[in-house]
């Protein structure tokens, strides 16, 4: 057996195409782990337009995840102080509909609450929504979305009227500068920076900013590394456009006739002088005024960002920052140009169009738009006002309502907030106060599980057919290749079935995901992110897809190359001509005809003609003055501690910490630490240190490097308690977040150091008990 399955890859949002085949194949042996146990084979598919064939570690060992420690069948308990006890999924089905009834009809509900994944694919997205926004009536869904890409999400509502990075990775071929802000995309987007480098390489003019306090892998690269202060993101974006004022480097036509608000922001902007940026960003006027003439003097620029600016109490303010930039220059809706958010999670791209945040609804539509509701509630055969006008609980507002005790069930699926969200201990106490946990995940054992009371098995990616969107709106069907293991159900079946058992048969009368994303799609149609050309079988005969992409197709026109006569087919078969532009009008042409359209047609870029989704049709130019960290270092806690990712982890090692080859790149937690810093502590390589915030602590062996800067320590944060003893990151992070994202400020809290005396390593886990021994 060779055939092969394509597919893409699970893990970040670079969305990385991948081809499957079967342990087993004729004339080969067959592959198996390090345990013996069969596994599948996964190389990158070359035929993908994203990532043409490459794959990090994480896609090439994705297999080898698929069968350990599985959850297989529903277990239940009555309250968390018990064991968990096998169940059959109609007991689990009974045990979740009979409290969703209760907690409707006696705290309302608003007293219900999801919280869902980036990992879902897009049927699953919009089947939760359809359930709990819709025939629910409560907009309490939020995703992990919320802790990732939500201030990227509005920052582009804001400044161009709707969500969607306008770029695309053939940008990163054709620019001059990339501006990289918050992004360490050598380890977190890796294929992303590979085509990068590779077209670098053969480009030696190209330059490239990475603005990171880490000297990162990224940063190795760069041309000029901008090791800012945390905080000071806005002091240098406003600093580069006092620049860029200042020596005439932007583009006073494309202001007046393309954007609006530009006198407020040069008014802010008059403010941030070469000296002032550089003294509160911690570096020199030579760099900042480099950084600047790089984009000035180029005639594209690309710039790129992650968590590092996402991840902030002021996240939406710098995403709109960064967007005064490129509209200040021109820098937008033509090649090799544009602001690009790097989308953390396979399908967060997804989840953004099927209305997965609890202050959105399907198509880009918001809860708080009378008319979007109404279109929604007519599509779905509701009857008008079912769908709340009130924006639903945010990711952190769960936990907080869970303290409050306003929350009757909560339901989690495909993530572990129990190591992801911020002011870990406080979270962990809302948890475990929760009346009734729904655990919904492919792994057992994870942190989270041991704050549920239900726990349903997931099939996970190979084991269901669905949709995912990457960073830049390429869609790609994920499709099976190996029947679920155990009992488990994809989740939009285990949502649809919870929402025929409560009454809504006809909602939910699906047979299959391909029927699930046909009615999904329906629901973009005209809207900025239309893909009602968009069909499981399109994406299986065609392969994967851009959005927008429209299912009405203008009329065929063909050009002839060498004329440039225009020809087009009218009714009856009779073929009109006319010109374009160019040649002598001539109908005649030996010359094959190549197909064109006047008519506007889907483009791999955003807003080529310069027309925004705003009510006047303008970019907004927003005006920030930097506000810093909502937690700055002060004498009792005098660092910063950051936070992100490792080359080879995902997340919380839910699935990543179960490959070998993985673990042994990364087989523990540590703490980088600048050798000033280090020697004032007296603090040494790999000696523990304990690692104090004004809400928790955690320890960590020491790494001094000078690619941390001073007064800045950094954290992976990949471990929770299931890997290793008090190494949560999140632990002393706090929740201050974004007035207009709701982000949590995850990447900077302030914190004491203390070296101690740690005679064992962190302890081990056994995966098959769960139980930290």
């Amino acid at each position: 057996m060779t055939e092969i399955t394509k597919t893409v890859c699970p893990y970040c949002g670079v969305g990385c195409g991948l081809e499957v085949s079967p342990p087993a194949q004729h004339g080969k042996p067959t592959n198996r782990d390090s345990q013996g146990t069969p596994i599948w084979r996964v190389r990158g598919d070359k035929a993908h337009p994203s990532s043409q064939g490459m794959v990090c570690v994480k896609g090439a060992t994705i297999a080898e995840s698929l069968d350990k420690n599985r959850l297989r069948y529903p277990m239940v308990r009555d309250s968390l102080e018990q064991e968990f006890r096998r169940a059959t999924w109609d007991e689990a089905f009974d045990i979740i509909t009979q409290r969703i009834q209760t907690v409707r009809f006696t705290q309302g509900p608003e007293a219900l609450c999801m919280y869902g994944s980036g990992q879902f694919q897009t049927e699953d997205y919009y089947i939760a929504q359809k359930l709990m926004k819709g025939c629910l009536g409560t907009n309490n869904f939020d995703a992990n979305s919320r802790l990732c890409m939500s201030s990227a999400v509005a920052g582009y509502i804001q400044s161009f009227g709707a969500d969607g990075p306008p770029c695309c990775y053939d940008d990163l071929e054709l620019t001059d500068c990339a501006f990289l802000i918050g992004t360490n995309t050598a380890e977190c987007h890796p294929i992303v920076f590979n085509r990068l480098e590779k077209y670098r390489k053969k480009n030696r003019k190209v330059k490239m900013i990475v603005v990171d306090p880490r000297r990162t892998p990224t940063a190795e690269a760069a041309d000029l590394h901008l090791a800012i202060r945390p905080g000071t993101d806005i002091d240098l974006l406003n600093g580069m456009a006092h620049l860029l004022m200042r020596w005439n480097y932007i583009d006073p036509a494309f202001i007046e006739d393309c954007t609006s608000n530009f006198p407020a922001y040069a008014e802010v902007i008059r403010h941030y002088s070469p000296d002032v940026v550089a003294h509160r960003c911690g570096i020199s006027v030579e760099d900042l005024e480099t950084a600047a003439r790089y984009w000035g003097e180029s005639q594209r620029v690309l710039s790129m960002w992650s968590m590092g600016v996402n991840q902030s109490s002021e996240g939406t303010a710098k995403v709109r920052t960064i967007i005064n930039l490129h509209l200040m220059t021109g820098q937008i809706g033509k090649p090799g140009a544009g602001p690009f958010s790097l989308t953390g999670q396979p399908n967060a791209m997804g989840g953004r169009e099927a209305g997965g945040l609890a202050h959105m609804l399907p198509g880009y539509r918001m809860v708080k738009n009378p008319q979007q509701r109404a279109e929604v509630e007519e599509f779905w055969g509701l009857k008008p006002g079912q769908i709340s006008p009130n924006p639903g609980l945010s990711a952190w507002d769960m936990i907080a309502e869970l303290e409050n005790g306003n929350v009757g069930l909560l339901w989690i699926a495909a993530t572990n907030p129990a190591v992801s969200m911020p002011d870990l201990e406080r979270t962990k106490k809302a948890l475990w106060r929760s009346p009734f946990t729904i655990y919904q995940d492919a792994y057992y054992p994870t942190e989270t599980a041991a704050y549920a009371h239900v726990l349903l098995p997931a099939a996970q990616w190979g084991e269901k057919t669905g949709v995912m969107t990457n960073s830049e709106r390429v869609v790609t069907l994920s499709q099976a290749f190996r029947p679920p293991l155990g009992e488990a159900k994809a989740d939009w079946e285990i949502f649809a079935e919870v929402g025929r058992r409560l009454g809504f048969e006809k909602e939910f009368c699906f047979t299959n995901s391909a029927e699930v994303y046909t009615e999904f799609v329906q629901l973009t149609d005209n809207r900025p992110c239309d893909m009602t050309g968009i069909s499981h079988e399109q994406l299986q005969t065609e392969g994967a897809t851009q959005w927008p992409h429209p299912e009405k197709k203008p009329e065929p026109i063909f050009i002839d190359s060498d004329t440039g006569v225009l020809s087009f087919e009218e009714e009856g078969g009779e073929k009109g001509s006319g010109e374009w532009g160019v040649g002598s009008g001539d109908k005649k042409s030996s010359s094959t005809p190549t197909p064109y359209s006047l008519l506007p047609t889907p483009s791999k870029r955003l807003y080529t003609d310069f027309r925004f989704h705003t009510p006047d049709g303008r970019a907004r130019f927003s005006a920030y003055h930097s506000r810093g960290l909502a937690e700055p270092p002060d004498p009792d806690y005098p660092f910063v501690l950051t936070t992100g990712r490792l080359y080879g982890h995902w997340h919380t090692q839910t699935r990543t910490g179960r490959i070998e080859k993985i673990r042994s790149m990364h087989p523990q937690p540590f703490i980088e630490i600048h050798p000033r810093d280090a020697a004032q502590l007296n603090i040494t390589d790999s000696e523990w240190v304990e690692v104090r915030s004004r809400r928790g602590k955690s320890k960590f062996p020491a790494k001094i490097t000078r690619a941390i800067a001073p007064g800045t320590v950094f954290v992976p944060m990949h471990w929770g308690a299931l890997w290793a003893e008090n190494s949560e990151a999140n632990a002393l992070t706090h929740p201050e977040s974004c007035p207009d994202s709701l982000q949590p400020e995850l990447k900077a809290c302030a914190v004491q150091l203390a070296p101690i005396t740690v005679n064992t390593l962190p302890n081990q886990v056994s995966l098959t008990s769960g139980v930290v021994i």
